[in-house]
């Protein structure tokens, strides 16, 4: 193939290197979209168990990329966040920890639109939509393959298949995750550590309303969310231990309720487990760069966080949308997509911010995830002021919703 035939190879049809797809073609770039996995794998319920808060902003560029409409029915809002401190839910025979923060939606209604906190979406909800959406936006899609190779030369690389095939391109694209080829090729030196946790992740039908709550408990092991889906449903990430993770995964169903319902307890009344259960390990990895010579990185190619504050796909997501722009402008006023001038526009746009959500997230899991009394006070002191001030709660919620500093035009609901 020539390399006039796409302008974009992209490695990996997950959730943010699809979305990037889509966001590059209807903004006028050719795509073509290299993954493992056909397509219709990933549509499975068996593929991925996770559901993702989708915060309010990105839900726009949802929106945007015309997927709003088939995604709202199975959208829950979230209305309402209650973050707790403590050694079990408040559900349990100890008393519930005074130490916790309410984020309410209508305290920033006035300023978002009247917009929920975010909203809960299974992911192969969003699989789905981007399945529809692709094939009508000219994605092409080679499936299943996979990136062996990829060599710089002047004014284009040529990337090498696990199958032999050669494509060509002014620039490739890697979003196949944490075990990224692309930024292996491009010699992009990442920094991380592992958690020696796992997330349990499995789907609960509830025995009465869930009200468009969510809730976090930070226990000594690791954070306990609860988060609304629609049906009656939540969708729960339990952090553990690895070896305890891998337990509850292989249990019997008997033993996994009754360890479920030490958690719940009374709570939310009676609970059923539909679907399968679901392992992640859970580490930090982040890249020095997102760029090299004709390629870039994105979502967990890029970076790799704890799902504390359910804010990966939504990094993922706002690299996407920024690396589609920087691209689409780049090619409307006749530069070279791959050159380096117009590849550290997207750097230095999405660089700082990854990096400080990225150590955030770390300074928090270590700061609830123990039992150490001095920490303990001081952290439930200052959840106790945070939810006394106005200001700085509602500040908290704008930043978790995704809508500050320098958005996207896809984040602030604008086509390309």
């Amino acid at each position: 193939m020539s390399g006039s035939d796409y302008d974009i190879i992209i490695a990996g049809a997950g959730l943010a290197g699809a979305a990037f797809a889509l966001a590059a073609a209807q903004g006028g770039l050719k795509v073509v979209v290299v993954d493992p996995q056909p397509f219709e794998n990933q549509l499975a319920a068996t593929f991925d168990g996770r559901s993702t808060a989708i915060a309010y902003s990105t839900f726009r560029m949802l929106d945007a990329l015309g997927m709003g409409e088939s995604l709202r029915p199975h959208a829950c809002r979230m209305d309402h966040i209650l973050v707790t401190d403590g050694q079990r839910p408040s559900a349990s025979s100890r008393p519930p920890s005074p130490a916790f923060i309410r984020f309410d939606a209508d305290e920033i209604g006035d300023r978002n639109g009247g917009e929920p906190l975010g909203y809960m979406l299974e992911n192969r909800r969003i699989r789905q939509a981007l399945a529809e959406a692709l094939p009508k936006a000219g994605v092409e899609m080679i499936t299943p393959a996979s990136l062996k190779k990829v060599d710089v030369e002047p004014g284009h690389a040529c990337v090498t298949l696990n199958d032999g095939r050669t494509l060509e391109a002014p620039l490739v694209v890697g979003a196949e995750g944490r075990g990224s080829t692309v930024r292996r090729e491009a010699g992009i030196q990442t920094l991380g550590w592992t958690y020696k946790q796992s997330g349990v992740v499995c789907t609960v039908k509830l025995g009465r309303d869930h009200g468009n709550v969510a809730h976090e408990y930070f226990l000594p092991d690791g954070p306990f969310a609860i988060l609304p889906l629609t049906e009656q449903r939540v969708s729960l990430v339990w952090t553990e231990s690895t070896r305890r993770a891998e337990a509850l995964k292989v249990c019997s169903d008997e033993a996994f309720h009754a360890h479920l319902f030490r958690r719940f307890g009374e709570f939310l009344d009676s609970v059923e487990v539909v679907g399968p259960r679901f392992v992640y390990p859970l580490s930090l990895q982040l890249a020095d760069n997102l760029i090299a010579p004709r390629m870039a990185i994105m979502g967990d190619a890029a970076h790799g966080v704890h799902p504390v504050a359910g804010q990966g796909l939504n990094m993922g997501l706002k690299d996407a949308a920024a690396l589609a722009e920087v691209l689409t402008e780049a090619m409307r006023l006749g530069e070279d997509i791959g050159s380096e001038l117009v590849l550290e526009r997207y750097a230095r746009w999405r660089r700082f911010d990854n990096a400080v959500l990225s150590a955030g997230f770390d300074g928090f899991v270590r700061l609830f995830s123990n039992d150490i009394p001095p920490l303990r006070l001081a952290r439930d002191a200052g959840m106790a002021v945070v939810n006394r001030i106005g200001p700085l709660r509602r500040a908290f919620m704008h930043e978790a919703g995704g809508a500050t500093g320098d958005l996207p035009r896809l984040l602030r609901g604008e086509a390309l």
